[in-house]
């Protein structure tokens, strides 16, 4: 098969996996968003026949992909929007970026924006 094609089930297969409620999970550890970064990079890598030392960042610079990181804030950036026009009032609220106590580390989903 030729890249074009491999790329092309990636992208319709492979990736709408990994992307799945990717607005919420985006808020996890780096470590398991490094998990799927990892996952992507072992795809990129065999859909190409990539020897080991080819950097990562080259690697989807000439593959036109982007890194987990990116796709987590297009895809918040995307879910936003979507909230910000959204008809239930509740659902806007959602965006509410008022004072909020925090007691952990943990990232708000309007933060990844």
């Amino acid at each position: 098969m030729s890249t074009h094609n491999k790329l092309l089930l990636y992208k319709q297969i492979l990736k709408p996996v990994w992307t799945y409620g990717i607005q919420l999970w985006g808020c996890a550890k780096p470590r398991n968003i490094n998990v799927i970064q990892r996952f992507q990079n072992r795809v990129l890598r065999n859909l190409v026949g990539a020897p080991w030392y080819v950097r990562n960042a080259d690697l989807h610079r000439d593959l036109r992909m982007d890194m987990v990181t990116a796709e987590v804030k297009r895809f918040a950036r995307k879910h936003e929007e979507r909230l910000l026009h959204h008809n239930n009032v509740e659902a806007i609220q959602l965006l509410d970026k008022g004072e909020l106590t925090r007691r952990l580390k943990r990232t708000k989903p309007f933060e990844l924006v």
